[in-house]
């Protein structure tokens, strides 16, 4: 299937990241091939660190004192300038061809976060003139994250070190690192992690369904309605494992007014379309972490597309900088609400969840959502430290009490 034309191509930005042999040089070469089939324009930013680790520096350099926190902060050099061009070449291309282009960046600038101390990292990023915020780097660069989880975790039997020659970790060190490799990434609103609860092709077909929906492509994956819970009750910090890393943030979240999406067309009726569409743009506001001081502000703009026949939802998602921001916000929908809550990002059992706790129109609302997708029903193994009342159900009674579009809705 190839991508529509548009009168404004997009770049999308997917970086494969994981723990050690978790699939990750396969996965790139399956996703860009699918892509490209379905016309796309791909480009692929190679992983800076290895292209210094198989160029005359190892790892014996490490012994030098300061050596770590410099390495660090030549591969973001590397990463920074290889991702930049790449994007400066595809944009260039896709003003000719009007197709959509991805960008697979193996490891993305966040990475190198899981090498480093907390006040290393921190170090390193308030040094650097280029970066404004380890919200800048994790949020405003990349449209989606996919983590593939190490072989030593849940596949130790295909666990290797044969076919990359600046691995060097055992089982038990690549637990750790990939555990590290998923905390560095925590609180990006698209982080996917992919386990070892199917066989490696099965893992490889998840991979390439959730990047189909990141660009816009029909896939036969689908976020479960059991994926959506209702709490009881709010979270209370105290509860959490200490080793469980959360990242706490306020959005606002306005929708959009589109002159085409009158009364008649928020009620499925579009003439002579079979679907209908409609926008929102969303501010996230960083205000406290278990694992980092981060602070920083990332804005989105979303496109929902809605199949009147089937109800599949196909979404279209956009980095935008605070000035699209503020400028979107002057054409909000005026027959909805701004949607305004705190959320709470973490993950549990290789499970990434974000719990949203509403304050505006309604305050009296907290809901968990796990990005458990194409897996079986049962298999979400839910946080014993969350209040959980019950799943939420597939059905217009509980989309109307539950769904932030209804709920935005103006009486």
């Amino acid at each position: 299937m190839t991508p529509p034309p548009t009168p404004t191509p997009t770049i999308y930005k997917i970086v494969l990241t994981g723990g050690p042999c978790g699939g990750k040089t396969t996965a790139l070469a399956r996703l860009s091939s699918y892509l490209r089939e379905r016309g796309f324009e791909v480009g692929i930013a190679p992983e800076a660190f290895t292209l210094i680790m198989t160029n005359g520096i190892n790892f014996d350099y490490y012994t030098s004192p300061g050596m770590s926190y410099r390495i660090q902060n030549s591969v973001m050099d590397l990463q920074m300038t290889l991702e930049n061009s790449m994007c400066d070449i595809l944009q260039q291309r896709i003003q000719d061809t009007r197709q959509g282009a991805v960008l697979i960046c193996d490891r993305g600038l966040m990475d190198g976060s899981a090498y480093m101390s907390n006040g290393e990292w921190e170090s390193l990023v308030k040094n650097r003139e280029d970066v404004g915020s380890v919200v800048d780097l994790r949020e405003q660069r990349y449209n989606a994250v996919f983590h593939l989880v190490t072989a030593a975790d849940g596949a130790e039997e295909f666990y290797t070190l044969e076919n990359n020659v600046v691995r060097t970790e055992g089982l038990e060190e690549a637990r750790v690192q990939d555990a590290k490799t998923r905390t560095a990434w925590l609180g990006h609103p698209k982080m996917c992690v992919f386990d070892n609860s199917t066989d490696f092709e099965g893992k490889l077909e998840r991979v390439v369904a959730a990047a189909a929906n990141i660009v816009g492509l029909p896939s036969g994956l689908h976020r479960r309605s059991n994926g959506k819970f209702v709490l009881r009750s709010k979270p209370e910090f105290e509860r959490f494992p200490v080793d469980v890393s959360y990242q706490v943030f306020d959005v606002e979240k306005v929708y959009l007014y589109d002159e085409s999406m009158s009364t008649a067309a928020a009620n499925d009726i579009q003439d002579g379309k079979d679907y209908f569409e409609y926008s929102f743009v969303r501010k996230r506001s960083y205000k406290k972490t278990n694992s980092s001081s981060s602070s920083g502000i990332a804005c989105g703009l979303t496109t929902v597309r809605v199949d009147k026949k089937t109800g599949t939802e196909t979404e279209v998602k956009r980095i935008i900088s605070m000035r699209e921001y503020n400028s979107s916000v002057k054409s909000r929908d005026m027959t909805r609400h701004i949607i305004k809550q705190t959320r709470i990002s973490f993950f549990w059992k290789l499970q990434s969840f974000v719990v949203h706790i509403y304050h505006e129109p309604v305050s009296d609302l907290c809901l968990l959502y796990c990005q458990a997708n194409d897996q079986p029903s049962n298999s979400i193994a839910l946080p014993p430290f969350l209040d959980v009342d019950r799943a939420i159900n597939d059905s217009e009674e509980d989309e109307k009490k539950y769904g932030a579009f209804s709920i935005s809705k103006c009486e």
